[in-house]
This record gives C-alpha cells, sequence and structure tokens, in this order.
C-alpha cells in the first residue's frame, strides 16, 4: 500500500471517528454513531496491517483473537449497571498500552524508525516521557476507579495529612525526571519516572470520594485519550494521533460539563484533588418514616394530573426501566401528564440513565434534564424517585461540608407529594442520609424497584 493511499483512509477513518462521536451526543442517533466508528476502526486496522513494514501477521492474528473473544464476551455478559466499572477498566488498558509501547521504544528504538538505543530523536524522548506519564497514571487511576466502582475497596476517600503538598512533590519529581531523561536518555531515570509516575496515579484517586465518582469517569476517559495519542506520535501512526485527540478533547469537554453539573472546580478535578469534604452534620429533628405499599402509590398517582419520575442507579440495580415505563404508559393513557427528570451525574456515569431509558423505549421527548425541569417540581403534584439518593438530598445546599456540597440537585421535595422507591434507608453513594426520607410530604416504598413498578401497574 503507497503511503498517499494510506494517508486518505486514514483520513476516512478519522472522519467516521468524528461521525461517531456526533452520533454519540444525542440518543436518537446513537446506533448510528456506533456503525460509524465499526467502520472507521475497521478502516484503521485493515489500512495498518496493509503497511508495507508489517511482515509477520502471526502475534497480530492472536492478539485480534483472544481481543475479540475477550470483548464479545464482556459484551455479553456485563450488565449495563457494571458499564462504569467496565469504562474504568478499559482506561486502564489503554494507559498499560502507552506504557508498554513506550517501553517497547526505549528498548528498540530502531524498530520504531526514532534512532538507536542512546541516541533517540530528542522529539520522540519527549512524546515518550508524555505518553509513558499519562499512560501510567491514567493505569493505576484507573484500576482504583475500578475497585471502587466495583465495592472491592471503600468508595470513601482516603485522605492524610500533607497529602496535597506531597501530591505537588511526587508531581515536580515526574516532570524533573523527564526533563533529565530527555537530556541524557538514561533507561533507569526513565523507569524510575514510570513507578512515580504509577504511583501519582493512585494517590490521584483515592482521596476522590464516591459522590464523584461520574467525574472521574469522565476524566480517566480524556487521560486515556491523550495517552492514546502519544502512542500514536511514538508509532508515527496518524489514525491514532486522530483517535487519541479526539477522546482527549471529548473527555475533557464531558469533565468540564459534568464539573458544572456538579459545581466542581475542573482544575481540581484534572489535578485531583477534589471529594472527600470534611465532618458532616448529623440530621436532626422528626426522622419517621412514612411507608406506604404499591396500592397507596398507584392510587396516589392516578388521581394526579402530572407525575415526574426520577430514575437513579437503584433503577438500574433492578433493571426496572422497563416496568417503570410500562406504568408510566398506564398513568397516561389514565389522563395523567408524566415525565421523566434526569440529573446529569444520576448512576455512576454520565449518560447512564439516559441509555437504560431509552433501551426501554422511552420516548426521547419525556425525559428532561436537571436545568429544564427543576423550577417545574414545585408545581408537580407526584415526584415519583426510582432509587436516587445523592442527586435528590437538599444537604448539598444546606451543609457545607457535605461531600455534595454545591451540587445542584433535582428538588423533589418540593413537589406536592414525593414517592420514594428504595430497598432500604440505607445512605447513597456519597454515604450520607437525605432528609427527604422523613419529610411529611414523602411515602416511602420500601422494595426492589422493578418489583415494586410492576405492583404499582397491577393496582393501576
Amino acid at each position: 500500500m503507497t503511503a498517499n493511499l494510506a494517508a486518505i483512509l486514514y483520513l476516512i477513518a478519522g472522519v467516521c471517528f468524528i461521525m461517531a462521536l456526533r452520533g454519540l451526543s444525542s440518543p436518537g442517533t446513537a446506533r448510528r454513531g456506533n456503525l460509524f466508528g465499526v467502520i472507521g476502526m475497521v478502516v484503521a486496522v485493515g489500512t495498518t496491517l496493509a503497511q508495507p513494514g508489517v511482515d509477520d501477521y502471526l502475534w497480530i492474528l492472536i492478539g485480534l483473537g483472544v481481543g475479540g473473544i475477550i470483548g464479545t464476551v464482556i459484551a455479553l455478559k456485563i450488565p449495563m449497571t457494571a458499564m462504569p466499572q467496565l469504562m474504568a477498566g478499559f482506561h486502564s488498558l489503554v494507559g498499560l498500552a502507552a506504557v508498554l509501547v513506550a517501553g517497547a521504544a526505549l528498548l528498540s528504538p530502531e524498530v520504531f524508525h526514532i534512532g538507536a538505543v542512546g541516541d533517540i530523536r530528542f522529539i520522540s524522548r519527549i512524546e515518550m516521557s508524555i505518553g509513558v506519564i499519562i499512560g501510567a497514571l491514567t493505569f493505576t487511576g484507573s484500576l482504583v476507579a475500578f475497585a471502587k466502582l466495583q465495592e472491592l475497596v471503600s468508595g470513601a476517600p482516603l485522605v492524610f495529612p500533607g497529602q496535597h503538598l506531597f501530591n505537588l512533590l511526587v508531581a515536580v519529581a515526574i516532570v524533573a525526571l523527564a526533563v533529565i531523561f530527555c537530556v541524557d536518555q538514561s533507561p533507569t531515570v526513565f523507569w524510575i519516572m514510570t513507578a512515580l509516575a504509577l504511583a501519582f496515579g493512585v494517590l490521584m484517586i483515592v482521596p476522590i470520594g464516591g459522590a464523584d465518582m461520574p467525574v472521574v469517569i469522565s476524566m480517566l476517559n480524556s487521560y486515556s485519550g491523550w495517552a492514546a495519542a502519544g502512542i500514536g506520535f511514538t508509532l508515527e501512526n496518524t489514525v491514532l494521533i486522530i483517535v487519541g485527540a479526539l477522546v482527549g478533547s471529548s473527555g475533557a469537554i464531558l469533565s468540564y460539563i459534568m464539573c458544572k453539573a456538579m459545581n466542581r472546580s475542573f482544575v481540581s478535578v484534572i489535578l485531583g484533588g477534589f471529594g472527600g469534604g470534611g465532618e458532616m452534620a448529623e440530621l436532626t429533628g422528626d426522622k419517621t418514616v412514612r411507608p406506604g405499599s404499591a396500592d397507596d402509590a398507584a392510587f396516589i398517582m392516578k388521581n394526579a394530573s402530572s407525575v415526574i419520575i426520577v430514575p437513579g442507579y437503584g433503577l438500574a440495580v433492578a433493571q426496572a426501566q422497563h416496568a417503570v415505563r410500562e406504568m408510566a404508559d398506564m398513568l397516561k393513557a389514565e389522563g395523567v401528564e408524566v415525565r421523566y427528570a434526569v440529573h446529569p451525574v444520576a448512576g455512576r456515569m454520565p449518560g447512564h440513565m439516559n441509555v437504560l431509558l431509552a433501551e426501554a423505549n422511552v420516548p426521547y421527548e419525556d425525559v428532561f434534564e436537571l436545568d429544564d425541569i427543576n423550577s417545574d417540581l414545585p408545581n408537580t403534584d407526584v415526584a415519583f424517585v426510582v432509587g436516587a439518593n445523592d442527586v435528590t438530598n437538599p444537604l448539598a445546599k444546606t451543609d457545607p461540608q457535605s461531600p455534595i456540597a454545591g451540587m445542584p440537585i433535582l428538588d423533589v421535595e418540593r413537589a406536592k407529594t414525593v414517592l420514594f422507591v428504595k430497598r432500604s434507608l440505607s445512605p447513597g453513594y456519597a454515604g450520607i442520609d437525605n432528609p427527604v426520607f422523613y419529610n411529611q410530604n414523602t411515602m416511602m416504598l420500601f422494595g426492589d424497584a422493578k418489583k415494586m413498578a410492576e405492583e404499582i401497574v397491577k393496582a393501576i
């Protein structure tokens, strides 16, 4: 394959990836976006395999086979509730790939056409340093995020005195070692720099609490993109540079959007210095719970003029989206106006709830973002909250020491009646109680969200 033809095909693949991102910006065009992504990847991989320098296909085919089998099994078996930790796991692999490619370039630079051992091109040394640093911290940071999301370790922030200063010193040491490596090409300096970057990835994520995990996923997505771009420069692969830049920039934009949604500092997020909070105030006053049944909920909603459904992670765990949509359809048939209010960080990953609702064929025009529907809650007869906790917790507005302090929330407590579906009174992922549980206008519907919705459907 000629260089000109390869450049044209890589350009086509890059356009496909841009169209994929464009399609994924809306649930209505997401399938088409995925199709563009698949086409772009097939063109990119095929073009790379047809390059003149590729002579031995055995290990490539083995890698494609093993990776394809693993990917297929994951796609078929991983439930939607595990998507956040799956994304964190994938991000870690991209970071690890960047580290391995940079290490291989250091050991055999002639294979990468960047010089010889001890005489690597200066610009390539810079690219290798950036790639290995971002890749290493993405790898370990993503593993920590995976462990927290999978609840292999506590989701609570792990902090110690002088943590920010210590992290700053480690970061400065990494930059200093990168400069030294670019000057003298010492393998020892390179591997020490890599080890510190691996440690920094852990230090960056452990102080982040569960309430901020959606932003962490978005941030690591951006880091993995820049790591991929670094690999692309080392491999001198145009399409990998394009893809890495697209993922890195789109992830950064998404992180910024998530920061606005959670009232976090974008700079603080990039540096990993957010989450945690201080000691939270204990809830005081009347903590009497008013439990109800499916029959009670059906009677209240059938006689309402408007209902706003607020889905949360509990809906995802119970796979209740289909039952809830059926309930909404029956209420509409009774003349009730039904809409869905989706918080930007509902669940544990940006867009999680939108995907679940789309899977249940909920009409797109019935789904509203926080900014578009929050002002309607005071005039709503019923707020039907399904497994959402932190995104409806008014402590975000009243307790400055809360882990969710300052985060915009859905003001469900302002509705005339709140029906709160939850397995128990246990706190949400941020680890804090919700005073809405104990309000006079709140009825708690204890149980599995799917079963509760199905019982409400029968009662209606």
